[in-house]
């Protein structure tokens, strides 16, 4: 990060900035309350049809996002349970250094930090990661994911929003 020019205004340090944790937590309630109604009311890979381009579709990942690694015997659930780790303690320690104007980038991180933390649970608890929405279009199937994977990929949004924007208002604030 560049150093603030002499004289150029800082924003103040984010009062309570690990707040944002309730969110994360809200997350991780949301996705594991959806995922153990979804194994308790659906029956494993059959489709209960909701719209004509949305199935609640019960499936079990032992990988990553779009099944990355699934086809290994076991170690890929370690491995994705460390990083899932790592991530949350990092994202924890940046969300403890935000500053009173990085607001959004608070919330972005407690998204990632939440769906992180879901999907972990399911893997130390389970082996397997339970996803159960279903897109899908003219015969194309977007691969099943459940909230913890809406909140990381909300929560990447945010970041991404904030790499553009937020260097944009640093910049007119002289940071």
């Amino acid at each position: 990060m560049p150093e603030t020019p002499k004289g150029a205004a800082k924003a103040a340090p984010m009062h309570k900035p690990l707040r944002w944790l309730w969110l994360a937590v809200a997350v991780v309630a949301l996705d594991l309350g959806t995922k153990a109604l979804a194994s308790s009311l659906l029956t494993y890979a059959q489709p209960v049809v909701v719209l004509p381009f949305f199935n609640l579709t019960l499936l079990h990942n032992t990988g990553a996002a779009f099944s990355f690694l699934a086809d290994h015997p076991g170690w890929q659930r370690w491995f994705f349970a460390a990083i899932a780790v790592v991530a949350s303690v990092g994202l924890t320690l940046w969300m403890r250094r935000l500053r009173a104007d990085e607001k959004l980038l608070g919330g972005a991180l407690a998204l990632i930090i939440g769906g992180a933390l879901g999907n972990l649970y399911d893997r130390l608890v389970h082996g397997y990661v339970v996803d159960f929405l279903s897109f899908h279009v003219a015969g194309w199937y977007y691969p099943a994911f459940n909230v913890a994977d809406i909140g990381i990929t909300l929560g990447a949004i945010g970041l991404i929003w904030e790499s553009v924007f937020g260097e944009r208002r640093r910049a007119r604030r002289g940071r």
